[in-house]
């Protein structure tokens, strides 16, 4: 299978162009004009620049997937209006752009995964979601929800997309853990706000894996839920991971200080209670290597 890859750089997409490559597929990677490529860089390259609406659509031949990953990082400092522009114009501008161009291609790809989030529901208690549940009304769901509907030309098209509403991914080289393990490991770390609101998490390498899956499995189609069978109270998350590497986590946060430091980001990204279930991935038979918290804390905190 050859495939098209963008946000290559970032966590997920590094390490889905190193699964491609051991499984035998070949990719080529989306890349800005500006972007400097490592000399033993080993995959093709088309180039694109989402904010200046230009992608070299002559160059999207025989392609039999898209991977679609590019979007401004949304934990990269407070949600200012600029940020906030900046978040929603990187998803819902580039995801259009790119739709467009491989729809109206002569010869489209089969099939197109594109990124998502499990922001889509929002803060939603202790209700459990699954691909069917409505969109919340906060700022991230919206977000999601015309991400989302950005693939729609490549719907149009007759394209497989597979629109993956991917949960909190954990990784010691990236995202919130790695964020977490300093201070947990001085002992620092404890719950956040009441501990109550649910973490529907995923392991990097489940999420590579369902990436994998989602792109094989033709009966995959539309919103699908990448996140772990248990999501566990942010309390458990605590509990687990100080257990694991063995400290304390008697240093609780409260609500007003994540709210002082973060602004509305806190609401969003550790306040907020998404308790969702991969209905959709576990009907297909995914098979996750990863079901359980505490297993999947120590293979990531071992690799």
């Amino acid at each position: 299978m050859h495939v098209l890859v963008s946000g290559s750089s970032g966590m997920v997409g590094k390490a889905l162009l190193e699964a491609l490559r051991k499984n035998a597929h070949s990719a080529t990677v989306l890349l800005r004009p500006d972007t400097r490529i490592p000399d033993d860089f080993k995959f093709g390259r088309v180039g694109w620049d989402p904010a200046k609406g230009y992608i070299d659509a002559e160059a999207l031949h025989r392609l039999d997937a898209v991977v679609h990953l590019a979007g401004e990082n949304i934990a990269a400092g407070r949600w200012t209006p600029a940020r906030k522009a900046a978040i929603l114009g990187s998803r819902v501008g580039g995801t259009r752009l790119l739709c467009e161009a491989i729809a109206n291609h002569k010869t489209p790809p089969k099939t197109l995964v594109c990124a998502s989030a499990i922001g889509y529901y929002g803060d939603r208690g202790q209700e459990i979601m699954t691909e069917d549940s409505a969109p919340g009304t906060e700022f991230i769901s919206d977000v999601c929800k015309q991400w989302e509907d950005a693939t729609v030309p490549a719907v149009n098209a007759g394209i497989r997309v597979v629109n993956l509403r991917i949960g909190v991914i954990l990784s010691r080289n990236g995202g919130a853990l790695a964020t977490m393990l300093t201070p947990f490991k001085l002992g620092l770390g404890g719950r956040i706000g009441t501990g109550s609101q649910f973490m529907s998490w995923i392991t990097l390498e489940d999420v590579v894996r369902a990436i994998g899956f989602a792109l094989e499995q033709e009966s995959l189609v539309g919103p699908v839920n990448a996140v772990a069978p248990r999501p566990v109270t942010n309390a458990e998350f605590t509990r687990t991971l100080g257990r694991v590497i063995g400290r304390p986590t008697i240093f609780p946060m409260p609500a007003f200080a994540a709210k002082l430091a973060f602004g509305e980001m806190a609401d969003a990204l550790l306040l907020a209670s998404t308790r969702v279930q991969p209905q959709r991935l576990e009907a297909a038979e995914f098979p996750f290597k990863h079901p359980e918290l505490e297993e999947g804390l120590r293979a990531v905190l071992t690799q």
